[in-house]
C-alpha cells in the first residue's frame, strides 16, 4: 500500500481550459496514517490549500472531490502523467496531471507546522468573555453605499463560507440582489459609478497589482477594465458629469510610472490622458477638474523635490508652477466650481506655515485669496463642499486628539446639530449621500463602539438605524482609550493613547503591549474602536500608541524630527512613552511585550536590540529585519522615490548613514535579543518580502530563541482573509500567554 501511495504523494499540476481560458492548477497530495490526503492551489484565482476529500489512488485509478465546491476528478496513472476528467457545475472537461516540483516562495522549512500553531492558540486559557472571533470575524453586512440616486443602498454581505459578497438592495421594495459574488480571490473595494453600474478592486493573494472591475447592478456585464498582467491600477475621478467614463492610473506601460487613462465603464475602452516619459523624475500626481480635464500634475525631481506643473485656464502648455521639497504640501483639494475665475482652488498648504492650513488660492496669479481655515497645533486637513449647493463650503476640520468638525453652511449646520443631539459622546461622520444630498449615510463610533451605520433623511431630521456592526462586543464591556501627552527626552510633546483594562482603572499595575504604527511617515494612530486593543484588554492587557516623530498631523517639523531617526529618537519616543504609562501606575513594569506590523514589526524588532531587558515578548507582523534588503528589494513602482526613501530612512550609498542603517538593522544584532518572538509573514508581500521573516527567524532559532513561525501562502503585506486573521490572533494571544503573565 505505501509503495502504491508513494507513486502519488508529491506535486501535480495540469491546465483546464474554461470557455477559452487556461486555469492552471496545482494539486499537492501527502500520506496521513497510511492514506492519501491533498490540496488544491488555482494561482490564477490567488486560492491556496483548499482541501481535498475523499482521496482515493487504486493503481491506475485515483479520484478525489472538493466536496464544498461540487467539484470531482477521475483520471489513470500512467507514467508521470495522470490522465482524467475534471467535473463542476455540470461541466466535465479533460485534465491531464504531470508530476511536477512546486516551491513555495521563502524557506519552507523554517514554517511552524499545523501541530505547533494550535499548541500555542491552546495556551490561551481563560473564562474571557469574548472570544477573538468576537473581534475580528468580519461584520455579517458592512460596507454601505448609497448609490446617486438613492433608489438603491449596496452592501458587503458575509455567508457561511466567509464570502463578503456585495449586495444591492431596493429602497422602495426592499427587493435585494447579489451583484458581486466573492470567490477565492478578496474584493478589495467597491463602489458606486452611476446609478447603474458599480467598480470594484481585487488582486491576487495580496500581490497589490490591482485591476478594476465594472459590472451592473443586477450583476450582468462583468468586465475587467484593466486586464493587464503585472500591472497596478486605481481610480483617480468618478466624473460625476459623465457618467460613463472613469479616470484612472496605472503602470501598464513602465512598471516605475503611473498614467491616466479615461475608461469607458461599459465597454473598457480605453484613452491614455498623458504620458509620464521620465521614470528617473515620474509625474506623482494628477489634478483632474470634474469635467476630466488635466489641469496640473506634480512631479519628483532628483527624488527629494516635488516639480508642480500648472495650465491655467485658456492655456494651451504646462507652465513650472514651483518647486518644493517633498515633505512640504501643497494639495488641490478641489476647483472653486462657485467662481467664474476658473482658476481658483481650495489649497491644502504648509509652504508658509509649519502646520498645513486650507486656504482659497489663485493658481494662475499664485496668490492666496483667502485663508478658510487652520489649526496652531494640529494640521488642519478637512474640508467638504456641497457640490447641490453651487459647491458651498459644509465643513472643515482637523484631527487633534479626536476628530474636530466645524460646520460651515446654514443647511451643514441643521445637520450636524441635529446629529450632535441624536449622538451625544460619540463621533459621527458622513459616509455618503445622494447627488441631491437628501439622504445621508451616518457612521456613528467612539472608542467603546465599533460602529453603527444610520440612514438620515435630511427633510425630516430623522436617522434610522440600518446596522450595528458588531453587535456581540457590548459597550459597557470595552476597555476606554485614552488620549496621552507626554515630552520626550529631548523636548518634543509627543501625543499617543493608551487603552486601559478595568483592572488598570481599578488602580492595579497590569502587563503592557507596545504597539508602534506602520509607515513610518506621515501615518499615525487615531482614538476610536481599536479591534486589536480591545482584544487585548479583554486579556488583561493595556495597549500603548504613541505618536512618534516622522508621524503625521502634527506639523513638517514634527515629521521632519523623524528623518534619519527610524530605530534610534523615533524608538526612544516609544520608549519614553512606555516611562510615562509606568510612571501613571497603569503598567507593570516587568510585564511589557512589544508588538507591530510593517514599521511597526521593524520596531519590535529594533525594541529587541536596543532595549533587550525592557520587553518579555515580541510580535513581528510583516516587519522589516534589514534595511539594506528592504530598500534593494522595493517594488518597480517605488524607484521613483528611493531617494524619498532614502531621506526619511537612511542614505545607503553614503558611508555614514550606511553605517547607522546597519546600526539600526535588528538582523546584524541578533546576538542582543533575549525575548521569545513570534513572526508572521504573508508569502506574497511585495514590500517586505518574505525573506525579511525568514533572516530573523533562521538567525534566531541558531541563537537558541523561541520563534514560531506563520507564513499565509495566500496573503500579502497583512492579512485580508478572515480565517487568517482569527488564527494569527489566537496564536498571538496564546504566545502572550506563555510570556507575559
Amino acid at each position: 500500500m505505501s509503495n502504491t501511495i508513494a507513486q502519488i504523494k508529491g506535486d501535480w499540476k495540469g491546465t483546464l481550459d474554461v470557455q477559452g481560458t487556461a486555469v492552471e492548477i496545482i494539486f499537492h497530495f501527502t500520506e496521513a496514517d497510511g492514506a492519501l490526503a491533498g490540496s488544491m492551489d488555482v494561482p490564477l484565482q490567488g486560492a491556496a490549500g483548499i482541501p481535498l476529500t475523499a482521496v482515493t489512488f487504486e493503481t491506475p485509478a485515483l479520484t478525489f472531490a472538493i466536496e464544498q465546491a461540487g467539484i470531482k476528478y477521475s483520471g489513470a496513472l500512467e507514467g508521470n502523467k495522470i490522465t482524467g476528467t475534471y467535473s463542476q457545475g455540470g461541466m466535465e472537461l479533460p485534465l491531464v496531471l504531470e508530476k511536477t516540483v512546486v516551491t513555495k516562495p521563502g524557506d519552507t522549512t523554517l514554517v511552524s507546522t499545523k501541530q505547533q500553531l494550535a499548541d500555542l492558540i491552546a495556551l490561551d486559557q481563560g473564562t474571557f468573555k469574548y472570544r477573538v472571533e468576537d473581534y475580528f470575524a468580519k461584520p455579517k453586512t458592512s460596507g454601505f453605499q448609497l448609490s446617486p440616486n438613492g433608489k438603491y443602498i449596496s452592501y458587503r454581505e458575509k455567508d457561511e463560507k466567509n464570502k463578503r459578497h456585495v449586495m444591492v438592495k431596493e429602497v422602495a421594495t426592499g427587493k435585494v440582489v447579489r451583484a458581486i459574488e466573492e470567490k477565492d480571490e478578496l474584493v478589495r473595494g467597491m463602489g458606486w459609478i452611476n446609478d447603474e453600474r458599480l467598480v470594484y478592486v481585487m488582486d491576487q493573494g495580496g500581490n497589490e497589482n490591482y485591476h478594476l472591475y465594472a459590472i451592473n447592478i443586477d450583476g450582468s456585464n462583468n468586465i475587467d477594465l484593466t486586464p493587464f498582467d503585472d500591472v497596478q491600477a486605481s481610480i483617480l475621478n468618478m466624473l460625476k458629469e459623465q457618467k460613463d467614463f472613469i479616470i484612472i492610473q496605472m503602470n501598464k506601460d513602465n512598471k516605475q510610472v503611473f498614467e491616466p487613462y479615461k475608461v469607458n465603464i461599459h465597454t473598457g475602452e480605453m484613452e491614455k490622458l498623458f504620458t509620464n516619459e521620465d521614470a528617473a523624475n515620474a509625474i506623482v500626481g494628477y489634478e483632474f477638474d470634474k469635467d476630466g480635464v488635466l489641469r496640473g500634475y506634480a512631479k519628483m525631481l532628483n527624488g527629494i523635490n516635488t516639480q508642480f506643473f500648472y495650465k491655467p485656464a485658456g492655456a494651451t502648455t504646462f507652465e513650472l508652477f514651483h518647486t518644493t521639497k517633498w515633505d512640504e504640501t501643497f494639495s488641490v483639494v478641489s476647483f472653486n466650481y462657485a467662481s467664474k475665475n476658473r482658476d481658483e482652488a481650495y489649497v491644502l498648504t504648509n509652504l508658509d506655515s509649519d502646520k498645513t492650513r486650507i486656504v482659497l488660492y489663485d493658481l494662475k496669479n499664485k496668490k492666496i485669496l483667502k485663508e478658510i481655515y487652520s489649526n496652531e497645533e494640529y494640521d488642519a486637513n478637512l474640508i467638504s463642499l456641497s457640490r447641490k449647493r453651487n459647491w458651498e463650503i459644509d465643513f472643515v476640520g482637523y484631527e487633534g486628539e479626536k476628530v474636530v468638525i466645524n460646520p460651515i453652511s446654514d443647511t451643514f449646520k441643521k445637520i450636524y446639530k441635529n446629529l450632535e443631539s441624536q449622538f451625544k459622546g460619540y463621533e459621527f461622520s458622513i459616509a455618503g449621500r445622494t447627488d441631491n444630498e437628501d439622504q445621508l449615510l451616518v457612521v456613528v463610533q467612539s472608542d467603546k463602539l465599533y460602529g453603527r451605520y444610520y440612514h438620515y433623511d435630511a427633510k425630516s431630521g430623522k436617522a434610522t438605524l440600518l446596522v450595528d456592526l458588531m453587535p456581540q462586543l457590548k459597550e459597557d464591556d470595552m476597555a476606554e482609550v485614552r488620549p496621552i501627552t507626554f515630552k520626550s527626552r529631548d523636548g518634543l510633546t509627543l501625543h499617543g493613547y493608551i487603552t486601559l483594562p478595568k483592572a488598570a482603572l481599578e488602580g492595579k499595575k497590569v502587563p503592557l503591549i507596545v504597539n508602534p504604527h506602520g509607515g513610518p511617515q506621515g501615518i499615525r494612530d487615531s482614538w476610536g474602536f481599536n479591534p486589536e486593543t480591545q482584544l487585548f484588554a479583554s486579556r488583561g492587557y493595556a495597549t500603548l500608541q504613541v505618536n512618534f516623530r516622522v508621524s503625521g498631523g502634527y506639523g513638517k517639523e514634527f515629521l521632519r524630527a523623524g528623518f534619519k531617526q527610524i530605530g534610534r529618537k523615533a524608538m526612544d519616543d516609544v520608549e519614553d512613552g512606555v516611562q510615562y504609562v509606568i510612571d501613571q501606575g497603569w503598567a507593570d513594569k516587568s510585564n511589557i511585550a512589544i508588538y507591530g506590523a510593517s514599521h511597526g514589526g521593524y520596531a519590535v524588532l529594533r525594541g529587541l536590540t536596543k532595549t533587550p531587558d525592557l520587553y518579555k515578548a515580541g510580535v513581528d507582523y510583516v516587519g522589516v529585519s534589514n534595511i539594506f534588503t528592504l530598500m534593494s528589494s522595493i517594488p518597480e513602482y517605488w524607484k521613483p522615490y528611493k531617494e524619498m526613501l532614502y531621506e526619511i530612512w537612511y542614505d545607503l550609498d553614503k558611508e555614514d548613514e550606511a553605517a547607522i542603517a546597519k546600526e539600526v538593522s535588528p538582523l546584524f544584532h541578533i546576538d542582543k535579543i533575549k525575548a521569545p518572538l513570534f513572526v508572521v509573514q504573508g508569502a506574497n508581500d511585495p514590500r517586505v518580502k518574505i525573506a525579511e521573516a525568514d533572516q530573523i527567524v533562521k538567525a534566531l532559532r541558531e541563537k537558541g530563541v523561541d520563534v514560531p513561525y506563520m507564513v499565509k501562502y495566500d496573503e500579502g503585506h497583512g492579512f485580508g482573509k478572515e480565517e487568517n486573521q482569527i488564527e494569527f490572533y489566537k496564536a498571538m494571544m496564546g504566545f502572550y500567554s506563555k510570556h507575559l503573565r
